[in-house]
């Protein structure tokens, strides 16, 4: 009997032991899991992370190349202007005069508005007034003055 019964808490251990490790086993797999997902949310985190710089990047290009066409164009039209202004032939000399008075005339009309405009406008209106003005003065300025260097030394 006393072998019955050693078979017996044999197998009762054994059990007991196979369950204890069964669980044990299902206790790490549980954790295993949860280590599982939190990798994978923090993979998903990084890849939303890396779109979204992704994103913001191709919005920088994009705002650049935007910036670089309005510079290419506004410098296509400062180049075309001269390039017009180069190829009016030669005329009669008070022809030539007239038009070489006409920048420098009208440059010094629009200067005088915004003289005019300073002192004749409310100080409360004068700032939008005035700054209209010197804007528009100071564009004609630049603009019929900004390269007046001999034909072959303009730069394309």
């Amino acid at each position: 009997m006393g072998d019955v019964i050693g078979i017996a808490t044999s197998a009762a251990g054994g059990g007991l032991f196979g369950l204890f490790g069964t669980a044990l086993g299902r206790i790490a797999g549980y954790f295993e899991k949860q280590q599982s997902i939190a990798h994978e949310e923090r993979r998903w985190a990084h890849q939303t992370a890396l779109v979204q710089l992704e994103q913001a990047a191709d919005a920088q290009r994009a705002e650049t190349a935007l910036a670089q066409a309005h510079a290419d164009g506004s410098w296509s039209g400062l180049s075309a202007s001269l390039q017009a202004d180069a190829r009016l032939a030669a005329s009669y000399q008070w022809v030539n005069a007239v038009r070489a008075l006409t920048r420098p005339t009208l440059t010094m009309l629009l200067w005088l508005i915004a003289a005019m405009i300073w002192f004749s406008a409310d100080p409360a209106e004068r700032s939008n007034i005035v700054g209209t003005a010197t804007f528009a003065a100071t564009a004609a300025t630049l603009w019929w003055f900004g390269d007046r260097a001999a034909p072959g030394q303009r730069s394309a």
